[in-house]
């Protein structure tokens, strides 16, 4: 997977196009993500020991990894891979850049 949690994304697809946030979780399994204020969903839930209220819970809904891009400060970014030597240690990692301008993320 190029986006992992923590990544600031931009939603380019769907009906919440145009909006920008953070990774919350990212499903891997099943090629979802959970993007903090994207998809929002209203989950109507009975009173419990928990939420003694009960009543409508606003959360978010995971959306497919294909709708969403890597966003930094240019914009964004399509997620590219690079090998990195150190040579301290004398061995090579592998490090995530940015394809549009080849800073590493």
């Amino acid at each position: 997977m190029k986006i992992i949690k923590g990544d600031q994304v931009k939603v380019i697809a769907g009906k919440d196009r145009g909006r920008i946030g953070k990774v919350l979780k990212v499903m891997s399994d099943k090629n979802r993500v959970l993007v903090e204020g994207v998809n929002l969903i209203y989950k109507h839930s009975r009173p419990t020991q928990r939420n003694p209220k009960g009543g409508i819970i606003e959360k978010e809904g995971s959306i497919h990894i294909s709708n969403v891009m890597h966003y930094s400060g240019d914009g964004p970014t399509r997620v590219g891979y690079r090998m990195i030597e150190d040579k301290e240690k004398k061995t090579k990692r592998k490090v995530r850049i940015s394809v549009k301008t080849g800073e590493m993320i």
